[in-house]
């Protein structure tokens, strides 16, 4: 990993979109974005994740407005229903007993702004995971092994999650994870961050 750069900042903690933020092999630093997550009435589920990753961006952006900043956010959908990090085992096994056998939709949203420039990209990827038939003993076993409880829809699709689908549909696989990689390295070439540019 190079050494952290003030001009790109991810604003974020998420251990998840870090790691996938290495990927792309240039050099960046990390900041906390304070912003209501709170949905506002009636909102849809991915004017919900749009907003919020804008939103956060923006807020680290005021601070630092010569530097690029990412935001992401991502919100879980199933039959309507918005799907939350669940925080604890039996949350998890709920939400993963209402998802048997039906599709939850993921909305990852991201944003590249930079304030001094008036520089702002968005984008939200789809990603459609549909579970097959699940035990209540698969579960549980999978809730007590993986521990999902800081992801939302509760599964970690990188890890023991993927046994719980029939099929996952979507354009970029990363952005499951929680930061979508293909766009994001096509908003950093129009801004001039080329990855590959960066790379001996």
């Amino acid at each position: 990993m190079p050494k952290p750069s003030p001009d790109l900042i991810l604003a974020s903690t998420s251990p998840y979109r870090l790691t996938l933020l290495k990927r792309l092999q240039l050099a960046f630093s990390t900041e906390r974005p304070e912003v209501d997550e709170a949905p506002e009435p009636g909102e849809a589920p991915g004017t919900l994740a749009s907003r919020l990753a804008l939103a956060k961006a923006n807020a680290v952006s005021k601070n630092h407005p010569r530097a690029w900043v990412i935001g992401a956010d991502q919100v879980a959908s199933c039959r309507g229903q918005v799907l939350g990090k669940p925080g604890h085992f039996e949350r998890a096994c709920e939400q993963l007993s209402a998802a048997s056998g039906q599709s939850v939709r993921f909305y990852t949203s991201v944003a590249l702004v930079r304030t001094d420039g008036a520089f702002c990209l968005t984008h939200t990827d789809h990603t459609d995971v549909h579970f097959r038939k699940l035990s209540t003993r698969e579960i549980e076993s999978y809730v007590h092994t993986d521990t999902p409880y800081d992801c939302a829809g509760s599964f970690r699709s990188e890890g023991l999650g993927i046994t719980l689908f029939d099929r996952i549909d979507s354009q970029d696989p990363t952005a499951l994870v929680g930061l979508p990689l293909i766009w994001m390295a096509k908003a950093l070439r129009e801004a001039g961050l080329s990855p590959l540019d960066a790379t001996p």
